[in-house]
């Protein structure tokens, strides 16, 4: 069995229409084990608050495979945890905003302190610090053109700084219920085989 966190983003309540409400339930009626957590205070989201919310869902079972997926905001937690950060397989990192954009939204602004990631990319200890060793086959960064809170795309700000392998999603936005990402196979086949390339719906 296969245990899955599954971490939300900012003014994000956990609705029904959202691809990570669906993909809890699909991933239950498999026989997987679902952490899906309300982060505290959505609408005004403390940094230390959620940081201690991912330490607390993100204890790694004792057996089996242990994935995390996050959207949006929650990919930012995810990079600024350090210590913290629960120690997974496998990442899918999902939409995350710009630091930049993030920075302009005083309720979040603190989420983009220390993100100004280099475009040279990493060196080891640095990626090291952010969880992400071995990236090509722990973590995943997929993104949509038009995000309009990463209007440059996600793969100049996470994609190629910190070596992340990279699924592309040709007019996916912000990849939420607003661009159609209510259902998403693609993303409950890369859940039960990592091989899977994620696509749009």
């Amino acid at each position: 069995m296969t245990t899955y966190l599954i971490l939300h983003g900012f003014q994000n309540h956990r609705p029904p229409g959202h691809w990570q409400h669906w993909l809890a339930g699909e991933l239950r009626a498999r026989g997987h084990e679902v952490r899906y957590p309300q982060l505290p205070e959505a609408d005004a989201p403390v940094l230390d608050d959620w940081l201690a919310a991912l330490a607390e869902h993100g204890e790694r079972p004792a057996d089996g495979e242990f994935v995390v997926l996050a959207h949006s905001l929650s990919v930012l937690l995810w990079l600024r945890a350090g210590a913290r950060r629960p120690d997974a397989d496998r990442v899918l990192l999902v939409a995350p905003p710009s630091p930049r954009v993030t920075a302009s939204i005083p309720e979040i602004a603190a989420f983009a302190e220390g993100l100004a990631l280099a475009e040279t990319g990493l060196s080891e200890a640095d990626r090291a610090e952010l969880g992400l060793t071995e990236a090509g086959a722990r973590a995943r960064l997929v993104y949509g053109d038009g995000d309009p809170y990463c209007p440059e795309g996600a793969d100049v700000h996470y994609g190629t700084p910190l070596g992340l392998d990279t699924d592309h999603v040709p007019g996916g936005e912000h990849l939420n219920p607003g661009s159609g990402y209510g259902e998403w196979a693609s993303v409950l086949e890369w859940c039960e085989d990592p091989a899977v390339r994620v696509k749009g719906r």
